[in-house]
């Protein structure tokens, strides 16, 4: 695994301090690890402003805490798959293809808060990734989300199965995820209410995205409701976050 060369800057823990809260939760040790994983994500990856966005260390720092968060106590590598990162100040409008159930394909526009994109690189909205980064009184997270794609995408494709560390563990990955996903899906025609966003029905690949934002969003909620789907979660990303959020 590639290393930190420096120390850690102090502007970057007072960013951290301003924009991440969860971080001064984490212990002395993850803290450390996170750090790490910033120092090396950051040297690793590009990013461009959208839309006269202007890069800051600030947008760099705050959105690899998050991106980093995804990869502590693991083996992963630092997303290989994406180059760059492309960050819009809010929602922006990107064009759309939807086809029918016949095959025609149209063409239309639609208002985003992130996306993973093609040829390694990933969009996000400033104003979305900070106010993720900062509340966790909802399960809404676009970075978390959007680097879940990125993590599914280092299987071969987005299906909601990412690399798992064994290959017994698909196994009951595959059941709990699919019971959970269809369980949504029958809320949904049935017209009841659902702790999780109902984007999550879309596809596997935005179930497992949508999951892993309540996992580090509300993970005490997620826990008590869908307590197999918390499992799962805990033993892929190798965390518990229950004790570093103020949920």
């Amino acid at each position: 695994m590639r290393r930190r060369r420096r120390e850690f800057p102090r502007e970057w823990l007072s960013i951290l301090a301003r924009t991440f809260p969860r971080f001064a939760q984490l212990s002395a040790a993850d803290q450390e690890e996170l750090k790490g994983h910033i120092q090396v994500f950051l040297g690793e990856k590009r990013f461009e402003g959208a839309a006269d966005l202007k890069i800051t260390d600030e947008i760099r720092v705050t959105i690899a805490a998050q991106a980093c968060l995804l990869l502590l106590h693991r083996g992963t590598d630092y997303y290989p798959g994406l180059l760059s990162i492309i960050v819009y100040p809010s929602e922006y409008v990107a064009r759309h293809a939807v086809r029918n159930e016949i095959g025609l394909v149209s063409e239309g526009h639609q208002v985003r808060l992130g996306e993973t994109g093609a040829r390694g690189a990933l969009v996000l909205s400033w104003d979305s990734a900070l106010r993720g980064a900062s509340d966790v009184n909802d399960c809404r997270n676009v970075v978390f989300h959007e680097f879940a794609h990125q993590l599914d995408a280092e299987a071969g494709g987005f299906d909601g199965a990412p690399l798992l560390p064994l290959r017994s563990m698909y196994i009951a990955w595959t059941r709990v995820f699919g019971e959970e996903f269809a369980a949504l899906r029958g809320r949904l025609v049935d017209e009841q209410p659902t702790d999780l966003d109902p984007y999550a029905a879309t596809s596997p690949a935005e179930f497992f995205a949508v999951a892993t934002e309540c996992f580090f969003q509300r993970p005490r909620h997620l826990h008590e409701h869908h307590p197999a789907l918390f499992e799962e979660l805990s033993l892929y990303y190798q965390q518990d976050p229950r004790s570093s959020t103020d949920e």
